[in-house]
């Protein structure tokens, strides 16, 4: 594990200490990171999919539809 530092005002640390009894800061921090970089991550993701879609061409073979269809009813 590695350490991450964070400068705070003097006020936001006193009210964090405050509420140290009930609230474990790290793991709020921690946690609110994880979250981030999922969404991140899944950001980038779907820009992924959008470009690669992009290049994909928009129209089918003239036709395909009717094989695709005569071919399922067949294979049953």
């Amino acid at each position: 594990m590695s350490v991450f530092s964070v400068k705070l005002r003097r006020e936001i640390k006193e009210k964090m200490d405050k509420y140290r009894d009930r609230v474990n800061w790290a793991e709020e921090v921690r946690r609110f990171i994880e979250s981030r970089l999922r969404m991140l991550e899944a950001e980038e993701n779907i820009k992924n999919i959008v470009k690669i879609l992009s290049q994909l061409p928009l129209e089918s073979p003239r036709g395909s539809s009717v094989a695709s269809v005569r071919e399922d009813r067949d294979s049953h």
